[in-house]
């Protein structure tokens, strides 16, 4: 597979992309899942083209995040520090609800915007050097947070001791990542890709946490990505109480046999089938001569587009509102994006939904279409017109 986020601009089309293996692997001893393969950080992050406040929805669930997790903490001149704070979304809701906050962030091109907002951003990985530099500059943090970024890093075990030297003896180190049972139970599998190093479940996490001086204390649900989990953590040595839940979760998994091989093997015999009956129903509108497009060019999007082997004569074009991803082609199968106002001048028979985690808002927004005979199309978990 080509990288998920490495967009073709113009110039480059027809030249050899970087490509590698796409699989995972599950660990027997501490219950992970996680690719067999990693790719350099280097490779995929220096310069970065996903923009969390693109969409309304992110805009919202960040600052509900930022009020739950202040109200989860006792003082008043609290410290947040976000890791890979992308264009600085959470680090603008954190001041909203009155904390000083500052991000830390690999990707120059989001980094140096995110300062010009008033947003301050150290363009770095989080390493010792980095928290040495935030412990210099504005003090131990109250709070750590790693939104959907701590899948994405190899070396887990340094980011907690970087994290645990971080905090002071009561913070809160804060992740959310889409939750591994979700993603098997609602065939979500369009979530693998290579910045995904890891599909986490509690018993993972819990495995890794006890091995690096911290202790989980509570569990939220969340909605985004098809079903996500905020996950707090504490050190050890804290005072907090051990929420009821995390016993729950720990026990709910063992039940559903994400302890054992069988479930992961059916997974993957799952994950076949709803590529042949994916392919099967585009397939079927292709050949009653209607047309494709595509809405919504996430990193999700290349890894269902690549596995089924979809290219320019089924998928038209691909739709998008980042501006730095329009007027690109789509890694591997070099599907040109657009934006909003291409649809409406070419609007094709069917639009498939491919960021199908805004599937509401995308369809408000183009529900004019449909009084143009235009159907709206959601692949996962089996394909669905709507």
């Amino acid at each position: 597979m080509a990288l998920a986020n490495s967009f073709i601009a113009p110039n480059q089309k027809g030249t050899k992309e970087f490509a590698c293996p796409l699989s995972l692997a599950w660990c027997e001893i501490c219950k992970l899942v996680q690719l067999s393969y990693v790719v350099p950080p280097e490779k995929m992050f220096s310069n970065y083209l996903y923009v969390s406040s693109t969409t309304k929805t992110f805009q919202d669930h960040f600052f509900n995040y930022a009020k739950t997790v202040k109200t989860r903490l006792d003082s008043k001149d609290l410290l947040a520090v976000d890791i890979g704070s992308n264009d600085g979304l959470l680090l603008s809701c954190y001041q909203k609800v009155g904390m000083r906050a500052v991000g830390v962030d690999p990707a120059k091109n989001l980094s140096d915007d995110a300062n010009q907002r008033g947003l301050p951003t150290i363009n770095r990985f989080f390493d010792s050097a980095c928290v040495k530099e935030i412990i210099d500059t504005y003090g131990k943090a109250d709070v750590v947070s790693a939104n959907n970024v701590f899948a994405h890093i190899d070396d887990v075990k340094s980011v907690c001791q970087n994290v645990f030297k971080l905090l002071n003896e009561e913070g809160l180190f804060v992740i959310e990542f889409p939750y591994l049972v979700a993603m098997f139970e609602d065939m979500f599998f369009d979530m693998i890709y290579h910045e995904h190093l890891s599909y986490i479940s509690i018993t993972a996490l819990n495995y890794l946490m006890k091995s690096q001086g911290f202790k989980i204390v509570a569990i939220e649900k969340v909605t985004s990505h098809g079903g996500s989990l905020r996950v707090f953590l504490t050190k050890v040595s804290s005072k907090r109480d051990i929420s009821q839940e995390v016993g729950s979760f720990l026990e709910d998994e063992e039940q559903k046999g994400y302890l054992k091989s069988a479930v992961y093997q059916e997974f993957a015999k799952q994950v076949e089938n709803v590529k042949m009956s994916l392919n099967q129903f585009v397939q079927k509108i292709t050949s009653e001569g209607k047309t494709i497009s595509g809405y919504g060019a996430p990193a999700k999007a290349s890894t269902l587009i690549n596995y089924c082997g979809f290219n320019s004569s089924h998928i038209k074009f691909i739709i998008d509102d980042n501006p730095l991803k329009q007027n690109t082609f789509s890694p591997g199968a070099n599907i040109r994006i657009v934006p909003s106002l291409y649809l409406n001048e070419h609007p094709t028979d069917y639009v498939m939904i491919f960021a199908w985690n805004f599937a509401n808002e995308i369809m408000k927004k183009i529900e004019h279409l449909r009084e143009r005979g235009v159907k709206f199309l959601i692949p996962l978990p089996h394909p669905k017109i709507v």
